[in-house]
């Protein structure tokens, strides 16, 4: 696709659609080539510096003598623009009736959702999907690639549907993969995860635990037992629900992610085993950072990065393990991730506009 690439994006209002806008306005390999941003279909058009003045130009209007629109959706503007990738930041029931159709007039899509993660019917129940089971549902779901770059980099390459991870099951599973894959975790003990997140991990739209008045000093656990993301973990590092307990929690701080995961290892392991263990493992992947032995990442190194990072401490036995992952929920847990499956599906460097 490259240098031909003609992108768009649909839901730019949100916080990961306006971080979409950044990281495209400001990659490499679109000078020249703005992406095409798009409303809904009963919008008006409007300036994409009115909903995010942080994207305002010196003129006062964003890019170009007129400054770039907000468009109104349509099919037939996608085609008049030569679309070819789209990019959808779009509540999941949205994703479930578009991305379909992007697929049938031959559009790439690169959905931000939850509609297309999960490929077990179980795991996707707590969607509550409409149109499960449909023909048309279960055809996209079979064209879905789960769009983690660092586990299916091959597949995401020529995808014609890519599922962006959720920012929970990324910093839980990227520091999990490495030794489940490796059989070194007794899962008989089970996997613990204490995940936090900051206030813009639920979305833009206010609600009575998101207000400040509740959110500010304050530290919450929600969804325990029945969070959406719970299914990717299973998925993603084949585990049944007994074999892992995972608690979001709602930090007081707009942004990042810190997720705390405890395990016990079958055999006793040194600590310069288990770096070694991550390094080999994400050797080819620029945008994850494995912290030295003893080390523990924390989320202000990792905010308004596309990073993850990792970090380890093992107990003097060798079999109980405290893994540290920090990212940033709005890049590399949304936008970021979704800019660097681009790259991939684009033919360019992975970590491109990224670093």
């Amino acid at each position: 696709m490259g240098d031909s690439a003609q992108i768009a994006v649909m839901g730019v209002s949100g916080y990961a659609g306006a971080e979409l806008a950044r990281l495209l306005l400001h990659h490499p390999q679109l000078k020249g080539k703005a992406p095409l941003f798009l409303g809904r279909a009963e919008s008006t058009r409007e300036p994409l510096a009115a909903l995010h003045p942080q994207l305002m130009d010196n003129n006062g209007t964003g890019m170009g003598p007129e400054g770039l629109q907000v468009e109104p959706f349509s099919w037939d503007l996608l085609a008049e623009r030569g679309v070819s990738l789209l990019l959808l930041a779009t509540p999941h029931e949205q994703s479930r009736a578009w991305a379909p159709q992007a697929l049938e007039r031959g559009i790439r899509v690169v959905d931000l959702s939850g509609a297309w993660r999960l490929r077990e019917a179980s795991n996707r129940a707590v969607y509550k999907f409409e149109d499960d089971g449909s023909p048309v549902a279960a055809a996209a779901q079979a064209k879905s690639v789960y769009g983690m770059p660092e586990l299916y980099r091959d597949e995401i390459r020529d995808a014609a549907l890519v599922a962006n991870p959720g920012c929970y099951a990324t910093s839980v599973i990227l520091p999990l993969k490495p030794l489940v894959e490796a059989g070194w975790v007794d899962l008989s003990r089970g996997i613990v995860s204490d995940s936090k997140s900051g206030v813009s991990g639920a979305g833009k739209a206010p609600t009575a635990k998101t207000h400040f008045m509740s959110a500010a000093d304050n530290l919450s656990a929600y969804g325990v037992f029945g969070h959406r993301h719970t299914g990717e973990l299973l998925e993603q590092l084949d585990l049944e629900a007994e074999q892992v307990i995972f608690t979001p929690h709602l930090l007081p701080i707009p942004r990042g992610i810190m997720s705390t995961i405890y395990v016990w290892f079958k055999e006793p392991k040194k600590a310069d085993e288990v770096e070694a263990l991550y390094r080999s493992f994400f050797a080819q992947s620029p945008l994850v950072r494995i912290f030295a032995a003893g080390q523990l990442p924390q989320i202000q190194y990792s905010v308004r990065t596309s990073y993850c990072d990792i970090g380890f401490h093992l107990d003097r036995g060798g079999r109980r393990c405290v893994i540290v992952s920090c990212l940033d929920n709005l890049l590399k847990g949304a936008a970021g991730q979704a800019v660097q499956n681009v790259n991939l599906m684009c033919g360019w460097k992975e970590e491109e506009g990224l670093l």
